[in-house]
């Protein structure tokens, strides 16, 4: 009886494991089915690398986009980075394990917030401050970068304070024994050992930036063209598929799909890398 009971559970498990795989694999082809033809008919190159976005005129081209997508995305890297490490040594270091009980909670409840709030809250405050005081329309890159800044804290500092803690405990005492500073210890052998961790975690926060809409949506300003600087507005892969999906048919639609088979392609390949690099550790 114990067995059978075992074996049905595992059934259950399999099925419902399967059930997951399959409903990616379906999204993965309706994508792909949705989005190929308009890609073969205008050519690969010409859709990734055409500079003008015109469905009325039947001009495809991303490339602004993708330059929208990685000048955000990088900005927010730049910014959230630097912090979201230096949090999680504070965390694994020195945080004692009351206030540590405070401060993982708190930072996780960042991921828990809507999009949308931090898209209001950009709209509200950041963007009139960068008019006020650094210039141009406010909506903008800089805008984008500082809400996704905030936005992939709680992933990169999560999995960087977990690759930092399980470290094996010898390491630490031996480096102290050996006469090395608390500092020194974490610069010179902590960080250096948990770096495939902290590599990953920056990863998965990039593909956690890529992929935001909503958000910047509200504070990009959505304009379909080359930045100059890091004041002016632009428009990102998903916003242009989440502004345009709508009122969009016929080729338009297929074009949008086109831009997800882009934005797809990219994320697996940013998972990818991460998983690499975690099985590396």
């Amino acid at each position: 009886m114990k067995n059978f009971k075992e074996k049905l559970s595992e059934r259950v498990f399999l099925v419902i494991a399967l059930s997951a795989l399959s409903v990616l694999a379906l999204i993965t082809v309706f994508i792909f089915v949705k989005g190929l033809p308009i890609i073969l008919k205008v050519g690969v190159f010409n859709f990734i690398f055409g500079m003008k976005w015109a469905p009325s005129q039947g001009a495809f081209g991303i490339f602004p986009m993708i330059v929208g997508s990685v000048s955000v995305t990088l900005g927010a890297i730049i910014l959230g980075v630097p912090i979201a490490i230096c949090c999680s040594i504070f965390l694994a270091e020195f945080t004692p394990a009351s206030l540590r009980n405070i401060f993982r909670p708190a930072i996780q409840l960042l991921a828990g917030i809507p999009s949308v709030v931090y898209g209001f809250w950009g709209v509200v405050f950041i963007v009139p401050a960068i008019r006020n005081y650094l210039g141009g329309p406010g909506l903008s890159i800089l805008a984008g970068s500082i809400i996704l800044a905030i936005m992939i804290l709680p992933t990169i500092i999560s999995i960087s304070e977990v690759s930092i803690l399980a470290l094996p405990r010898q390491y630490k005492e031996g480096a102290l024994a050996l006469g090395l500073t608390h500092w020194q210890t974490i610069c010179s052998l902590l960080l250096p050992a948990a770096k495939s961790g902290i590599v990953a975690a920056i990863i998965l926060g990039i593909g956690r930036a890529i992929g935001e809409t909503m958000a910047v949506i509200m504070v990009l300003g959505n304009a379909v063209a080359i930045p100059e600087s890091i004041l002016d507005p632009v428009r990102t892969l998903t916003t242009n598929i989440g502004i345009e999906m709508g009122y969009a048919s016929g080729e338009h639609q297929q074009a949008l799909f086109s831009t997800g088979i882009v934005l797809f392609i990219i994320i697996m390949i940013l998972n990818a890398v991460a998983q690499y690099i975690t099985r590396k550790k």
